[in-house]
């Protein structure tokens, strides 16, 4: 919109989504050394800050513009203009805006991953798991590229997040990219990002999560699961150092951290030749393997405990507690969705429950030498199928959905579905 005087700007602002004003430096009669449009620089400024304010001055009058952006205006256009280049101008700094928006959303996100952790602990006192921690300790200051591998649901992403938070980079964003469910078709543009006009669908431009990364962390989660094409693509992003948006020319310098996970093994793949060597010596400068829950049997009662108090707080039920035949229950089972499949049992116990004692009855899981054959209920077969085959497979969800006979997606799908 066109105001003709800069006297009600302020109320517009208020009443209306304004991203960028084109600002006239004089206004009154007789009025040319450009003093009212800083006084009006300098008010927006200051009541809102975030305001993209373009001066628009006079040709010669450079001290007038540099005094214009000392006060708060990120750029300046000069009469006569030309509309390509103030066009351009604005494009460029809509852009800017656009990125800096979404870089400051995921800040704010990653103050409450910051949170959560704290909730989110990395608990344990067996052997495996004290080993993964001195490891962690180890690699977390320093920029070095991490490999997270485990079985589904060990916790894999929650130990990236400790080595961000833990990292010199913990004020600056973390960016997650679930590679296992982003399809081909949308990799680049998701990856790289694209700029308007880019492809059919491209109406705007794309920040992609390496730009988005930039100064912090990226963690890469299921990367065994992306094809030879794809990985050949990161891998030339991940050498060189800088990404080129879709429908652009100019590379993004990055300074990143990169750290990925899987619960495939890679060097199988490699061998295999669905995976490329040279991209795995490039992830892999530090390999991190996160025990599953079978090998830490021993921090089953402490984790238990851990999810009981939680879920005891979020439902209210402050006089629960775990039998110790309910912990023993606990340490039969084999858990093949590991630590995110126990924390779904103890939270389904906690809601079902009318007594103040956990039995092995309140909780819904069966001993691993017990047949399971009996139930004829299709959803409860289809569970435990799924747990079967992610039990065979040691948790690789490529595997495991090949024995079921779907697709990767799908299996996500039915772990979510039934909480594993």
């Amino acid at each position: 919109m066109t105001l003709p005087g800069p006297e009600n700007v302020l109320d517009v602002i208020k009443e209306m989504s304004i991203d960028l004003i084109l600002l006239d430096m004089n206004y009154s009669r007789g009025e040319n050394d450009g003093q009212e449009g800083l006084d009006i620089i300098e008010k927006v400024i200051s009541t809102y800050p975030e305001m993209e304010i373009v001066p628009v001055t006079a040709y010669g009058e450079v001290d007038l513009a540099v005094e214009a952006m000392k006060r708060g205006a990120r750029d300046f256009i000069t009469k006569p203009w030309r509309n390509e280049k103030l066009l351009a101008t604005i494009e460029n700094i809509l852009k800017l805006k656009s990125a800096a928006e979404e870089i400051q959303k995921l800040r704010s996100e990653n103050e409450v991953l910051r949170n959560e952790n704290d909730q989110q602990e990395l608990i344990g006192q067996s052997k495996a798991f004290l080993k993964m921690i001195t490891t962690i300790q180890k690699v977390a200051p320093t920029d070095a590229n991490v490999l997270i591998t485990g079985e589904n649901g060990t916790g894999k992403e929650l130990i990236a997040r400790s080595i961000h938070t833990a990292s010199s980079r913990k004020k600056e964003t973390y960016v997650k990219v679930d590679l296992g469910s982003l399809p081909a078709t949308l990799f680049e543009s998701e990856m790289f990002g694209h700029n308007k006009g880019a492809f059919t669908d491209a109406k705007e431009d794309r920040v992609g999560k390496f730009e988005l990364a930039n100064g912090g962390t990226l963690f890469l989660d299921e990367i065994g699961n992306i094809d030879l094409p794809r990985q050949a693509k990161l891998l030339n992003a991940l050498q060189e150092r800088n990404v080129t948006r879709i429908g652009s020319n100019h590379k993004i310098e990055l300074d990143i951290r990169v750290i990925v996970a899987t619960n495939a093994d890679l060097e199988q793949l490699t061998r295999n030749g669905d995976f490329r060597q040279d991209l795995l010596y490039r992830i892999n400068t530090i390999e991190i393997k996160v025990p599953s829950l079978r090998e830490r049997i021993e921090d089953i009662p402490i984790l238990a405990q851990h999810y009981l108090e939680i879920f005891k707080r979020k439902y209210q039920k402050k006089k629960l507690k775990l039998s110790n035949e309910a912990v023993k229950s606990l340490q039969s089972y084999s858990w093949p969705g590991n630590i995110r499949e126990l924390t779904h049992v103890i939270e389904r116990a906690v809601i079902l429950s009318e007594e103040n004692v956990l039995t092995p009855s309140s909780l819904i899981i069966k001993p691993k030498d017990e047949d399971e054959s009996d139930s004829l209920n299709i959803q409860e077969m289809e569970k435990v199928l799924i747990l079967k085959s992610l039990d065979k497979n040691k948790g690789n969800i490529t595997k495991a959905a090949k024995d079921l006979g779907i697709d990767r997606l799908a299996l996500y799908r039915r772990l979510e579905k039934y909480g594993l």
